[in-house]
């Protein structure tokens, strides 16, 4: 990959991580519900996710869910089926106390990042997507470990500043949020938006 190829790489990666999507609705329920140090470890599962999805579509899983109608279908549910789950967890949570930083936390380090690295792995919109833009910035001339590395190198590096200004977001909303009818309204939102992207990833199909 040449340096040219990098820059134009550098530019898409910004706007695949601004789009909106469920990592940023995670990121930004995070920062609600745990405040911006500790929601932002679910950051970490986020981009664990990505990394997932790039080595998926690096060993060949990518071409398998463009190939095969049913091996997309059964990945396709499965990642409407969390987006759901999801969803509705967040919409029953109850409203967030404000918490001082050492009263334990609800959610563990582990369960957060568990739950964002779900997100971005159970999903064959993101496999298909990178399978899709990827290909176009890899040159098959030149060692491919190597280029496969910068890519993820560059996507981790943009998905870390974009996630934590969705974070930081949430969180000064978290801190403007006095009455727990707020808080609980907040969460209800942010299940809707996940509920939301399910409903779109099921309405998601193979292109042709």
């Amino acid at each position: 990959m040449s340096f040219e190829t990098w820059l134009a790489f550098f530019a898409a990666s910004w706007l695949i991580s601004l789009s909106p999507g469920a990592g940023a609705v995670y990121a930004m329920s995070c920062g609600l519900n745990h405040g911006f140090a500790r929601g932002y470890v679910g950051t970490i599962g986020l981009i664990a996710g990505i990394l997932t999805s790039l080595v998926a579509v690096t060993i060949g899983l990518g071409a398998l869910l463009s190939a095969s109608s049913t091996a997309f279908e059964v990945v396709k549910w499965c990642g409407v089926a969390y987006l759901l789950w999801v969803g509705v967890q967040q919409w029953r949570q109850g409203p967030a106390r404000l918490e001082t930083p050492s009263v334990p936390r609800r959610h563990s380090a582990r369960a957060l990042i568990a739950r964002g690295w779900a997100l971005n792995a159970v999903n064959p919109k993101g496999i298909l997507f990178m399978l899709a833009v990827v290909p176009q910035f890899v040159d098959p001339a030149r060692p491919l470990l190597a280029q496969y590395a910068a890519i993820g190198a560059t996507l981790v590096l943009t998905d870390v500043v974009v996630m934590a200004a969705y974070t930081a977001l949430a969180a000064r909303v978290l801190a403007s949020l006095r009455s727990a009818g707020h808080r609980k309204l907040m969460n209800r939102a942010f299940g809707a938006l996940f509920v939301g992207a399910a409903a779109l990833l099921a309405g998601f199909k193979r292109a042709a």
